[in-house]
């Protein structure tokens, strides 16, 4: 039996250090031998390694074989942001009630949890007292950044950090079954000390998306109220203050219920209300993970079933949506219990400013914005070819067991080819200048490939992820990420008095060039008095223009020669 104690049980205004985190689950560890383990696995920014806990109440503890078994695998990664932490202790709190159950082999037979105690090990390390100015407690807390100054919850596609490709390692040798990242808002005052961010139902694989919806989440708000923590969606406002209405969140690839959702896997951020005691956040954190297990217990059968379903689907549908929107046309009404919002003048500016009056508590019927809309899609390619050029693409797809064949041979095949013609570019985010609202073309290209160079056939469980990440007009693609920058430079250009000769013999042997040079100047007056873009017209219509410059390296097999 575990019998420590953790600060916050003395002072519930009190979170554990990371130090101290550890030494719960090492406790928890010696304690319960045959059921708990405690692994020190990879690496992340900070140095130090990433920790994960397994509770098996049959002793075994190779994912395989649970999963052969038919056991549900539920994963809970806390401290994704150490100044939210009361996943941290919750989680602690929760793990130490269970091993000390009498019953525990019986309780929790059908399912097997995993936790990452810290995520970001960095911030947590980081400790202060003041980067949370909205919060209410605890006393101490970590820092949202890692080492790299990173936010980890926009990391996991792009893995930047040390700390995001030990976790695609961990979530790909797990698999789980249903997620949790447990999280505390920011945003407007309500009554709420529990809010919820679901994966956006149409982001999942049709069967899955249905069954999260009118199975799991109406056990999960009504199992909450039933313990006293009544749920609400997240509240992300479509103006400044919830009255008229919130909207659900669009999860990409980049945050974790988002990575998540790529592998069929159901994910939740239960997010507290930052205005609310540290206590009542924690003991809301504890409760919504107790309803998780609770609803595995009674219907994982279910949940394994739709899961099943969803990666037939995600193996052999041949359309994948890249992206979506938010369909303003289509909402549900829902009770919302807030707070009066009120104005008054600034002490700091004079000016008017926004506060909630809690003396004047509501409920009232809102609508709720949560269906996305598909805006973007694409036809599957039976395979693509990766050059092996691209070693950090490489590494990532290798650390998400996504199956790639070498060639064994130099060998030419006919591709559909992009061209990326425009884009946007957002300047210094996570370290990128990140690329949106991308333009390409596509070409049928003859194109040589080298032996080594990387076939990648689209008939995985992986395929959302291959898709998702190598198309280069996702939302977090990798060339969204700027990981094939490289292309969009041209590498060889001309001198103009040189090349003035040399193009007026090529117009001479080529007409049709000529007639369309001549037609764009006589609809483009600008153009037609601009000698130096007329020139580099020709030049990029002749064969001297480089014909790799912007072409996307990963080429499209749509029928692979048999």
């Amino acid at each position: 039996m575990s019998t420590f104690k953790i600060p916050f049980e003395s002072d519930p205004n009190q979170t554990l250090t990371y130090q101290e985190a550890i030494a719960c689950y090492a406790q928890m560890a010696k304690d319960h031998p045959g059921v708990f383990q405690l692994q020190a696995i990879g690496s992340t920014d900070s140095g130090n390694p990433l920790h994960v806990a397994v509770l098996s109440t049959d002793g075994v503890f190779d994912p395989e074989k649970i999963r052969a078994s038919g056991r549900r695998i539920l994963f809970i990664n806390n401290g994704i942001h150490p100044g939210e932490p009361e996943g941290i202790d919750a989680t602690i709190l929760l793990l130490r009630n269970l091993l000390n159950r009498n019953d525990l082999a019986s309780f929790l037979k059908e399912l097997v949890l995993v936790v990452i105690p810290v995520y970001n090990v960095d911030g947590c390390l980081n400790r202060n007292s003041f980067s949370r100015a909205n919060q209410d407690g605890p006393a101490a807390y970590g820092f949202r950044g890692n080492a790299r100054n990173y936010d980890l919850n926009r990391d996991f596609v792009k893995c930047d950090s040390r700390n995001a490709r030990t976790f695609n390692q961990i979530f790909q040798t797990w698999k789980p079954d249903l997620f949790v990242d447990n999280h505390t808002s920011n945003g407007a005052d309500y009554q709420y000390v529990m809010t919820l961010i679901a994966t956006q139902h149409n982001k999942l694989e049709a069967p899955l998306g249905q069954f999260m919806q009118e199975q799991m989440l109406p056990f999960l708000y009504d199992h909450m109220q039933q313990k006293g923590w009544e749920m609400t969606p997240y509240v992300e406002s479509t103006t400044e203050i919830p009255d008229s209405g919130i909207t659900g969140f669009c999860d990409y690839g980049r945050y974790s219920t988002g990575y998540a959702a790529l592998w069929n896997t159901i994910g939740f951020m239960p997010e507290t209300h930052m205005l609310k005691p540290f206590k009542d956040r924690l003991w809301s954190t504890y409760a919504f993970m107790e309803v998780v297990i609770d609803f595995v217990k009674q219907q994982g059968d279910a949940l394994a079933l739709a899961r099943k379903q969803a990666f037939e689907q995600t193996r052999n549908k041949p359309v994948f949506t890249l992206d979506y929107a938010l369909d303003t046309e289509k909402y549900d009404s829902i009770t919302f219990k807030g707070f009066e919002a009120k104005y008054k003048p600034s002490e700091v500016s004079g000016l008017p400013r926004l506060w909630y009056d809690r003396s004047e508590p509501y409920a009232k019927t809102i609508p709720y914005y949560n269906y996305f809309k598909p805006i973007l899609s694409v036809n599957k390619p039976e395979a693509y070819i990766l050059p092996q050029a691209w070693e950090a693409v490489i590494e990532r797809l290798q650390l998400n067991g996504v199956v790639m064949t070498p060639l064994e041979v130099d060998t030419v095949f006919e591709t559909e080819t992009y061209f990326i013609r425009d884009f946007k570019t957002r300047n210094a985010w996570e370290g990128h200048y990140f690329h949106s609202a991308v333009k390409v073309e596509r070409k049928t290209v003859q194109r040589h490939f080298h032996k080594g160079d990387l076939l990648i056939y689209t008939n995985q469980d992986a395929n959302r992820y291959i898709v998702e990440t190598l198309e280069p007009q996702a939302p977090d693609a990798w060339f969204a990420w700027n990981f094939f920058e490289s292309i969009l430079a041209q590498k060889e250009y001309f001198s103009a008095y040189v090349f003035e000769d040399l193009a007026a013999d090529y117009l001479k042997k080529h007409p049709e060039v000529r007639a369309e040079l001549e037609a764009l100047k006589n609809a483009d007056a600008n153009f037609a008095q601009d000698s130096a873009a007329q020139l580099d017209w020709v030049y990029r219509h002749s064969p001297w223009y480089e014909p790799t410059h912007r072409m996307y390296p990963v080429a499209r097999l749509m029928h692979f020669p048999k």
